[in-house]
């Protein structure tokens, strides 16, 4: 099932920056950066405008029987999400049933919960709604700490702009790292942050452009088949070694290394389906310097060899 069609079951009060970041992915035609067109719809139980809190209302043209055939069902952050109606727990069996992708942001992971789709899975949510979720959801697994998870088809975030991680996720998996790459650029966000990263930290970022990591990053993602020890890496920042990498942290909710990992298999995938060069060019192109290398941090990284993703996402170059 490739991802064309998408349905947005908005529940009263609607939250609205988690919503605004479904209709960001999927609601904005993106067809001049060579980006799919979705067809996209916004359902509601009450079709209409919907209260958003502060004097805010959000038009849902559709009910709920838009969402019937939809490759994506999502499920944004409501006042309501803990006490969906019947009827939006049936959309979401059904959708589950005909094999729909599933995707809640934040507090929509307690609408899943009710339709018992997290039963058996690994989940997230917001850092202060996991201990409600996980007692009031005792089946499902939940994670506190990263920024989404998928199991199956069912992909559930953290809050806030994890959403945005967890669409361009999707996007990346059915559509390949290009496309999720351009609507990344549209939206000034990176092109992908791993879900297994942390939602906070206890240590506060740097809010100050000179404290910031944003040239060493950029220095890293150009130059991504050099080395790059944490001294070098330093050096760069002006910091110890300890102070960087405290901070790198800090800043990215990673070590360098695996930092530097996840932008070399990113760079790969992109190689792989926008191009026919020999996976040793790949490897070498991304910073892995080897084949071997390279199918190592690939497969640990997609779950696929660089060959069978290859084939599996060639097409959409």
């Amino acid at each position: 099932m490739a991802l064309r069609s998408v349905a947005v079951l908005l529940q009263e009060p609607v939250q609205l920056f988690e919503y605004a970041v479904l209709a960001e992915v999927f609601g904005i035609d993106r067809t001049d950066d060579g980006c799919p067109p979705f067809d996209y719809r916004v359902c509601s139980e009450r079709p209409g405008l919907l209260d958003a809190g502060n004097g805010t209302t959000v038009s849902a043209p559709h009910r709920l029987a838009a969402a019937a055939d939809a490759d994506l069902v999502a499920v944004p952050a409501s006042g309501a999400a803990r006490e969906p109606s019947p009827e939006v727990v049936r959309v979401l069996r059904e959708a589950a049933d005909r094999g729909a992708w599933i995707l809640s942001v934040c507090s929509g992971a307690f609408t899943l919960g009710a339709a018992g789709l997290l039963d058996g899975r690994r989940c997230a949510t917001h850092w202060r709604h996991a201990a409600d979720l996980a007692e009031r959801f005792p089946r499902a697994t939940v994670d506190p700490d990263v920024l989404y998870v998928q199991e199956g088809r069912v992909i559930t975030s953290a809050g806030t702009a994890a959403g945005i991680d967890a669409a361009l996720h999707l996007v990346r998996t059915e559509l390949g790292a290009g496309v999720a790459g351009r609507i990344a650029r549209r939206m000034v966000v990176p092109p992908h942050r791993d879900g297994g990263q942390r939602q906070y930290v206890e240590r506060p970022v740097p809010t100050t452009e000179c404290e910031s990591l944003g040239e060493v990053l950029a220095h890293m993602t150009e130059r991504l088949d050099d080395p790059h020890t944490v001294a070098d890496l330093a050096r760069l920042a002006s910091m110890s070694e300890r102070t960087f990498a405290r901070r790198f942290v800090a800043e990215t909710g990673t070590t360098p290394h695996q930092w530097l990992t996840d932008q070399r298999v990113l760079r790969a995938r992109e190689l792989l389906e926008e191009s026919d060069l020999p996976v040793e060019e790949v490897a070498r192109r991304s910073g892995f310097g080897t084949a071997a290398l390279l199918r190592h941090h690939f497969t640990r990284g997609t779950g696929v060899s660089p060959s069978a993703f290859r084939s599996q996402h060639r097409h959409s170059a």
